[in-house]
């Protein structure tokens, strides 16, 4: 078998030794040349950062009222219904679904569902009445109202919830 021609003037030749660099060191030196030509003369001769006018003084030591307001007015008129939910034996019910609405509303706009203690707690808007209704699977509904006028925060409430056609006690 016969190799074509210039394949095999290619074979023969001895092959230069290469002072260049791969294509891709190349561009990694390049890369690096480039970073230190823009970041090496900051790193020396950092620039102090002055401003051109001074500020006038004319604020007061004390911290705005807005800026109070500002800080403490997320939840500055919320009201927190907070209650256990048991089952007719006196266990805590894990599971009962708690809605909250306005007195009055015909659509629930707070839902919750009580946690392995049978505990919730939801955050409302204070200065209203709410009916909070407590349901769970094999019993029976219960409602009760709450009123948020008043001066205090937090309302606490516990349910003893019934089976369903159980009489009522």
């Amino acid at each position: 078998m016969t190799l074509p021609k210039k394949k095999k003037e290619a074979a023969c030749l001895p092959r230069k030794p290469s002072n260049s660099v791969e294509p891709s060191m190349r561009g990694r030196r390049m890369l690096t040349a480039v970073v230190m030509l823009l970041f090496f003369p900051v790193m020396i001769f950092p620039q102090d950062i002055q401003p051109s006018q001074p500020v006038p003084s004319t604020q007061s030591s004390q911290p705005d009222s807005t800026s109070k307001k500002k800080q403490g007015s997320r939840h500055q008129h919320d009201f927190l219904i907070k209650g256990t939910v048991f089952t007719q034996e006196g266990l805590s019910f894990a599971g009962a679904q708690i809605q909250i609405r306005k007195a009055g509303q015909k659509s629930y706009r707070w839902r919750d569902v009580a946690n392995s203690r049978g505990e919730f707690a939801i955050r409302v808007v204070q200065g209203t009445q709410y009916e909070v209704s407590v349901s769970g699977k094999g019993s029976r509904e219960q409602k009760k109202t709450v009123d948020t006028t008043g001066s205090e925060r937090v309302q606490e409430l516990v349910f003893h919830m019934e089976r369903e056609g159980s009489k009522p006690s």
